[in-house]
């Protein structure tokens, strides 16, 4: 941009409304509103206390972004699919530590024209107000900034895999429960939301890994917040891990459809439906409000050299090891065992799997995966299948 246009003070100001910082982890969010007028749309959060709020705007696809402090989301499941007017979705949670951040996607360019905080009143807390109104794509282009920057751990650098490991050596599991924070995945029926079911299914596999004794396991996140696609990867090369296993829970349009399945790295995909459910997991950064032009993916600029092929044969080595041991427990999808490019899966030297344990969107996969009995049968299966793998690679 050049730089001699002057952008908006709505998408450079940062607003500040009589709250102290020692306060923001108590402040709670109750209630996320859209309101339809005939020259703009409204979006209202409704909260507990006043709160500072910084926004900016991004473009393909058109959105806007509410960066706060660390608050507390207890708005009622509804809200996440709550659109109207320019808003075709939002979501909402926490970005990285000590920020909370909202992303709304626009149906098309549109700017804030006005921003503020409505003072409590009458019983109701306080209340963030955004106008936003529709305009060309050329006055929306000028409103554009670089965004506040993510802190990436860099990657390893590239090593060989090396299934083979002394026996006083406990083989590393780097656990990585999908999505998180601002973004959601996958919503449920009953509005559980997909980040909260691999968070849980995360911690019970750890735990089932751990009490078998014979291997270490770690997660990506321990708790609801924002993981980039690719620090995931970094971290689990940076940690020296052995196998990586990424938890998540799909939903689809017809209810009808149920079932899990597991996917290993490939350049192309084993068929449209998994290059299909690829495509919508590595949108994860665009949905959590991340600028990605002119990124520099430097794991797909390795996966072309040294060990990528050798850790793609482990990963499916350890997915076909899986598969029977997941099948005792869960429905799964006619071939189970899938391909596709996922960003997540492209270490090159740490055999990776992404596990689908089923839809949210069927109400009998629903059930089985919100359950607590059904969480601890299916991690200590995972469990006894890492082992499985393991040992083989020894023999």
């Amino acid at each position: 941009m050049p730089a001699k246009i002057r952008l908006p003070l709505i998408f450079v100001a940062i607003f500040w409304w009589g709250a102290s910082h020692g306060a923001w982890a108590e402040i709670v969010a109750h209630d996320i509103r859209i309101g339809i007028h005939q020259d703009k749309t409204r979006f209202v959060l409704d909260l507990s206390a006043p709160v500072r709020f910084q926004i900016f705007a991004l473009a393909d696809p058109y959105r806007i972004v509410m960066d706060l402090p660390d608050i507390q989301w207890e708005v009622p499941p509804a809200a996440a699919r709550r659109d109207g007017g320019l808003i075709a979705g939002l979501r909402y949670g926490q970005y990285q530590p000590g920020n909370a951040r909202v992303v709304l996607d626009l149906k098309g360019p549109g700017i804030v024209v006005n921003s503020f905080i409505v003072p409590a009143s009458d019983g109701q807390g306080p209340r963030v107000v955004l106008d936003i109104r529709k305009v060309s794509r050329q006055a929306f282009m000028k409103t554009l900034r670089a965004p506040p920057k993510q802190a990436v751990r860099p990657a390893a650098p590239p090593r060989r895999p090396k299934p083979k490991r002394q026996p006083t050596h406990k083989p590393l599991v780097m656990i990585d429960p999908g999505h998180g924070g601002v973004d959601p995945g996958a919503i449920g029926i009953s509005g559980v939301f997909e980040k909260r079911v691999t968070l849980r299914m995360g911690r019970q596999i750890r735990k089932a890994i751990t009490a078998m004794g014979r291997q270490r396991a770690r997660l990506t996140r321990t708790r609801d917040t924002f993981i980039p696609l690719r620090q995931r990867v970094a971290m689990a090369r940076a940690a020296g891990a052995d196998l990586f296993i990424s938890i998540h829970a799909d939903s689809i349009a017809n209810r009808n459809v149920r079932g899990g399945g597991i996917y290993t790295l490939s350049e192309n995909a084993s068929d449209k439906e998994s290059a299909a459910l690829a495509a919508k997991e590595n949108r994860a950064d665009l949905i959590a409000g991340l600028n990605l032009k002119g990124h520099d993916d430097e794991v797909t600029s390795i996966l072309i050299v040294l060990t990528q092929r050798e850790t793609m044969n482990y990963s499916a080595q350890f997915a076909t090891e899986l598969v029977p041991h997941l099948r005792k427990l869960i429905h799964m999808r006619r071939k189970p065992h899938r391909f596709a490019g996922f960003v997540v899966l492209k270490a090159p030297d740490v055999p990776s799997v992404l596990i689908e344990l089923g839809y949210l969107s069927n109400r009998r996969d629903e059930r089985m995966l919100t359950n607590p009995r059904s969480h601890a049968a299916i991690a200590a299966a995972i469990a006894r299948a890492v082992n499985s793998y393991f040992a083989a690679q020894k023999s």
